[in-house]
């Protein structure tokens, strides 16, 4: 869609009714990935249409893989010599490209993959999948914006992880499962889409003990078989609606996600006076006050999720009371607060923390997103303000919900989508 897009929204509106929530976007970009280690026809479901499926296809078309994009499903045939360089110009729009490092250099030898760009939202450099590749026995360096590594076969080794990084442990988990010998990665992540990765690896043939807990060991095989694997489904847009009726005080019903996977910010809305049921994969949210001021503190998983974090401040903006809310992950993560102010939010920040004022009522006003989840942040919050509030720049929303507009719609909101006008002067 359009980058130049607006969402619409008409303030005073409670969220009420059912929405179903698919797979993860942050499993299944990683999933095709994974699949690029072995060769033949691999087939994805419930996935997301979303516009990062779409780059992520292009990018394993370019490494010499056919790819189908069919609804929820996507199919992967991935041939016996794959190609080695990931471009600049399709991973600079996605920093989730990344995690081909790890399967093109245990399934080819070498690979070369431009440094990743995606949402601005702090530094995330890449020392630890190269320490942790390094410690496998790649040679890994740098050019002309490329990482370039390389490593006839890679070796077990025992990798101990200064911070649980998602994203250095799914590349160094997909490089070890073809490496030779048993591979230890301590301090792992222990993300659901952690263990889904690990499941979609192991059906594939590969030998991974302690999915789930903060130590990894892989026993390296020398082949992986194709499978049919059904990506996990996405707390973060399930923890999205949660909180989006919390805010105006609705009633959701929330299908897809298994509330373990929300653990701790389900018990948030409840510390603030609502009303949580879960079952096997799913659970409703009810609030039928003004919510009571909570704190957060973003934390690894099972801490309170980053990306939550805009939905967090939203909550808090509305709530009664003051609360501090403290970022631990991405120092850019309070970009959009400025935004927030524009809705008349009474927010404060000092380094890593916000203090947050709450207020019975926003105000609609024009604003932008900034990054994926601030994007879905200031909707829900629009949701909360008088007027109409004209949310700009919703291409970074398209890139983690799907149908975002007309699940809003059917959750009882007056809401459109519109392509922006023109800026004056001929600037954009």
């Amino acid at each position: 869609m359009s980058g130049v897009d607006l969402i619409r929204v008409v303030g005073g509106t409670r969220l009420a009714g059912e929405v179903s929530v698919v797979g993860a976007k942050n499993s299944a970009l990683k999933l095709m990935a994974a699949a690029l280690l072995a060769p033949g026809h691999t087939i994805l479901t419930n996935v997301p249409r979303i516009s990062d499926i779409a780059i992520m296809a292009e990018v394993l078309r370019r490494l010499g893989c056919e790819v189908r994009l069919d609804e929820d499903r996507v199919e992967v045939e991935v041939p016996g010599q794959l190609g080695s360089e990931a471009d600049y110009d399709l991973v600079r729009r996605l920093r989730a490209s990344i995690c081909v490092l790890g399967p093109l250099l245990a399934r080819c030898g070498h690979a070369r993959v431009a440094h990743p760009g995606g949402d601005a939202i702090g530094s995330r450099g890449l020392d630890m999948h190269v320490v942790g590749l390094q410690r496998m026995g790649a040679d890994v360096g740098g050019e002309h914006g490329f990482v370039i590594a390389t490593a006839p076969r890679l070796h077990g080794a025992t990798i101990w992880l200064d911070f649980p990084s998602v994203g250095a442990t799914e590349n160094l988990l997909m490089a070890a499962v073809l490496a030779k010998g048993v591979t230890e990665i301590d301090n792992a992540a222990r993300e659901p889409e952690i263990v889904d990765i690990c499941a979609m690896l192991t059906e594939m043939g590969a030998k991974i003990d302690g999915a789930g807990s903060s130590r990894l060991v892989i026993e390296g095989v020398d082949r992986l078989r194709p499978v049919t694997h059904r990506a996990v489904g996405d707390r973060i847009v399930a923890g999205t609606w949660a909180f989006g009726a919390a805010m105006t005080r609705g009633d959701v019903t929330v299908r897809g996600v298994p509330p373990t996977y929300l653990e701790i910010a389900l018990d948030k809305l409840v510390t603030a006076g609502g009303q949580v049921d879960g079952g096997f994969s799913d659970f409703r949210v009810r609030m039928d006050r003004r919510p009571t001021a909570v704190d957060f503190v973003t934390l690894p998983y099972p801490g309170f999720a980053t990306d939550l974090l805009p939905m967090a401040i939203g909550l808090a903006s509305v709530s009664d009371g003051a609360s501090l809310v403290t970022e631990n992950i991405f120092d850019g993560r309070f970009m959009f607060i400025n935004e927030m102010a524009r809705l008349g939010a009474d927010i404060h920040t000092d380094g890593h923390h916000a203090v947050v004022r709450g207020r019975e009522r926003l105000s609609g006003a024009p604003v932008r997103a900034t990054d994926i989840r601030a994007g879905a942040g200031l909707v829900i919050a629009g949701l909360c303000a008088d007027g109409v509030t004209e949310i700009n720049h919703v291409h970074h929303i398209d890139r983690g919900y799907p149908d975002f507009v007309s699940d809003l719609g059917q959750l009882g909101v007056e809401v459109e989508r519109l392509p922006a006008p023109a800026e004056p002067f001929g600037f954009s």
